[in-house]
Parts: C-alpha cells; structure tokens; sequence
C-alpha cells in the first residue's frame, strides 16, 4: 500500500528522478513555461514552488541549496569556448546553468508579496504517439 507517499516514481531510479525534476526546473525558470505530461507537471509544481520559497530567503544557505537541487555544474569553459562566449551573442557556447540562479532571484522579486501557488497548469490535450495527457507548466 502507498499510504502516506506523495511522489510519483515515473518508473524511474532515484537518481533519474532527481535529475529529471531537477532539468525540468532548470527549462522551467529559464524558459518561464514548458509543456510536458500531466503527473509530472503535478510533480513538478511542488518542486518549483520550493525554488521560488528558497530564493525568496536570500541567504547563503539558501542559495546552496537552490544550486544543490538544481544541480547546477559550473563547467570550467576552455579557452576557445571563453574566446567563444566573449565574441558571439549566441549564449548556448556554455552551459545555460549559469543563467538559473540570476534569473531564479528575479522571480523571487516578482513573486515578493505573494505566499505561495506561484506556479499554473494548464491541460493542452492529449500526445499523438501514446495519447497522454499534456500540460503546460508556468510561472503566473
């Protein structure tokens, strides 16, 4: 019996599951809104509302643990890839990890006054290939 359990295991190991959640918000707070299937956006939504909580702290400790759930990877860039980054106005030369937690605070500023449900999902329809049931996730 599953009484008392409150995640969805997506038949997925722990780890993939981090890793997923962890993707998801990081698409998600970079993008604003992303559309992916109905439970885990349901999964989601608890995930991203934490971020936002988190954020809000504005503290040491809490910026730790924004960058440990999100598992952001700061990549040491070689020099081509810096020589890239500094000459081209495409940003995808580097990681786009870089660019969550800045945009992560300005989020927390917007949602300053607010105290939860920051997040909305809204039904799209139904995928063609397997017919599940998709949503759109986003930050109102």
């Amino acid at each position: 019996m599953r009484h008392g359990k409150h995640s969805s295991k997506f038949s997925r190991t722990a780890s993939h599951r981090r890793c997923l959640m962890a993707n998801l918000l990081k698409s998600l707070i970079d993008d604003g809104k992303i559309e992916t299937t109905e439970a885990k956006a349901k999964e989601l939504r608890r995930y991203a509302d934490r971020m936002i909580t988190l954020a809000k702290q504005g503290t040491l400790a809490a910026d730790r643990r924004l960058i440990a759930k999100l598992m952001v990877r700061y990549n040491q860039l070689t020099c081509k890839e810096r020589r890239l980054v500094k000459t081209s106005a495409d940003t995808r030369a580097y990681n786009r990890d870089r660019k969550v937690l800045p945009k992560l605070k300005v989020l927390a500023e917007r949602y300053k006054e607010r105290q939860g449900g920051y997040t909305r999902i809204t039904k799209m329809g139904y995928r063609v290939g397997d017919n599940s049931s998709l949503c759109l996730v986003e930050y109102i």
